[in-house]
């Protein structure tokens, strides 16, 4: 008995990459493969440098950066009480946690990247595709992101000079040159990129703590904030239940882009107790610490100077005129975004761009068109209403995400027991078919009902529909839509029809048991 709980133990956290010279044979074996660039190569436990820490570090710099410092905002706008607000976002990245927990599994155990993970449940050439849907959310996220440091780096220059503001364009500017500052960082790597996340994190926990105690000082105690805090909840038409699935759907969308593409980070961790330890405790601790940051922050400034300062950019300098706060609160600020930026998202676009032509395209060039990509999806037009963001971009895109994350998960765990072929997994004509049908048959099947909803609540003002029918009721539950729909449709098609219709030749193992297991 105690043998075999071992046995499944070792299995369960093993880490399933050969080491030393196996590893090597096995890189030179795909060299030559058209899917195979050393940038998307499986990384060996020997590699491996991420342990806890450096995971919850990464979540919690991720989290403190002004889009969820701004997030309960939308839900307030929309008729939310700060409380009310507070749990839905609790509730959407506990939510999410799992999908998150599942697919970083898989980074893990075989030391691959989100892009060549998904050539297992939608083909490796049909996971270009898959990838790209995850990768240009990823580059619309970074021109938003940027767009507010920008905003961040334009207030400092105004401070200190002026005429700043006078010229034409200066917010523009600022922005282009926050966007040469993080392609510089880029530019360096994946290594660069972890040493910024570790060393920003602490750096943002103190941003948070000293604005929070600001507001309990200034604010005259936490009784009397969170009294304040009722005045920032507007006025609404909606019941509760109207606001909350469809707010709560696009919580979840938020942070539905990593929950796809989390391998790229867990490749690197030591090992599952790591990246569950780290996630677990991250994710959760930085959404909802920097969410009531922004809450109690606002309301205390409420009280003080009777208006709604949402933004810490502009809260910031109605606080202390004085110039050395000012750069280093900013400074914070362009830290916080680029934080975010490095970590969710430029590292995935990077690989997915590298993914469409691995011989062409190395993880830095990736990073490049993930910017240029990014700055001409116009970022500063889709920040211009907080609850329009939260329930048409945030809530849309995570719809289509949920779909691919609901078909990797069901094929992984469900379809395939828990079993990769990692060489077969970077050649063209190996077990896995260049396009599996069954999975872009669940996602039309998931996506194609919401597609009306999404339209109507993109013309509606705020993002919701005053008078939802049926195909806008389906839109409200957005990614748990998606995601149910397209697992349930892709276990089905797998377990009824297994390869009919998919190629012929070789099979692909199907419900397979695992030789460890």
């Amino acid at each position: 008995m105690t043998a075999s709980r071992d046995t499944r133990q070792t299995a369960w956290s093993a880490i399933d990459v050969p080491e030393g010279a196996a590893l090597t044979s096995l890189k030179a074996e795909v060299a030559g493969s058209p899917l195979y660039n050393p940038d998307l190569a499986p990384v060996g436990a020997a590699e491996r440098t991420w342990n806890t820490w450096n995971i919850t570090a990464l979540w919690i710099s991720m989290s403190a950066v002004l889009t969820t410092y701004t997030l309960a905002s939308g839900l307030m706008m929309a008729g939310m009480t700060w409380w009310q607000a507070l749990c839905t976002v609790t509730l959407g990245n506990l939510l999410v946690l799992i999908p998150m927990l599942l697919n970083a599994y898989v980074g893990v155990r075989y030391g691959i990247p989100f892009p060549v993970f998904v050539r297992a449940s939608f083909g490796t050439t049909g996971a270009k595709a898959a990838a790209m849907a995850r990768g240009l959310v990823g580059c619309g996220w970074f021109g938003i992101q940027t767009w507010l440091g920008g905003l961040a780096l334009s207030a400092l220059m105004t401070h200190f000079w002026s005429s700043w503001a006078q010229i034409s364009g200066h917010q523009f500017i600022a922005f282009g040159l926050f966007w040469m500052l993080q392609m510089a960082i880029v530019l360096r790597g994946m290594r660069a990129i972890k040493r910024f996340e570790t060393m920003a994190a602490p750096v943002l926990i103190v941003l948070l703590l000293l604005l929070f105690l600001w507001a309990l000082i200034a604010g005259q105690g936490f009784t009397a904030v969170l009294r304040n805090s009722e005045l920032l909840a507007k006025p609404s038409t909606h019941t509760f239940w109207e606001i909350f699935w469809p707010g709560l759907a696009a919580n979840v969308g938020y942070w539905a882009t990593l929950s796809l593409n989390i391998p790229d980070f867990t490749r690197f961790a030591r090992s599952q107790k790591a990246q569950i330890l780290g996630q677990s405790i991250g994710l959760p601790l930085g959404m909802v610490g920097t969410s009531f940051a922004g809450i109690f922050v606002t309301a205390a400034a409420m009280g003080i100077f009777h208006e709604t300062l949402w933004n810490p950019i502009t809260l910031i300098p109605a606080i202390s005129q004085n110039g050395w706060i000012l750069v280093v609160a900013m400074g914070a600020i362009l830290l916080a975004q680029t934080s975010i930026n490095m970590g969710a998202n430029v590292v995935s676009p990077s690989n997915d761009f590298s993914n469409l032509a691995p011989q062409a395209i190395s993880f830095r060039v990736g990073g490049i068109i993930t910017g240029v990509v990014g700055v001409l999806m116009c970022p500063w037009l889709l920040m211009e209403n907080a609850s329009a963001y939260i329930f048409t971009w945030l809530a849309g895109y995570g719809s289509l995400l949920g779909a691919i994350a609901g078909i990797m998960i069901t094929d992984y765990w469900w379809v395939r027991r828990r079993q990769l072929s990692l060489r077969d997994l970077y050649l063209q004509d190996g077990v896995y078919p260049r396009w599996n049908g069954w999975a872009f048959v669940a996602m039309a099947i998931a996506i194609l009902p919401i597609i009306p909803g999404f339209v109507a609540a993109a013309q509606a003002p705020g993002g919701i529909v005053a008078h939802p029918g049926f195909f806008d009721q389906l839109y409200v539950y957005g990614w748990f839509w998606t995601f149910s729909v397209a697992s349930f449709s892709y276990g089905g098609l797998r377990y009824f029809l297994g390869n009919a219709g998919i190629r012929s030749g070789k099979s692909e193992p199907i419900r397979e048991g695992v030789a460890h297991d």
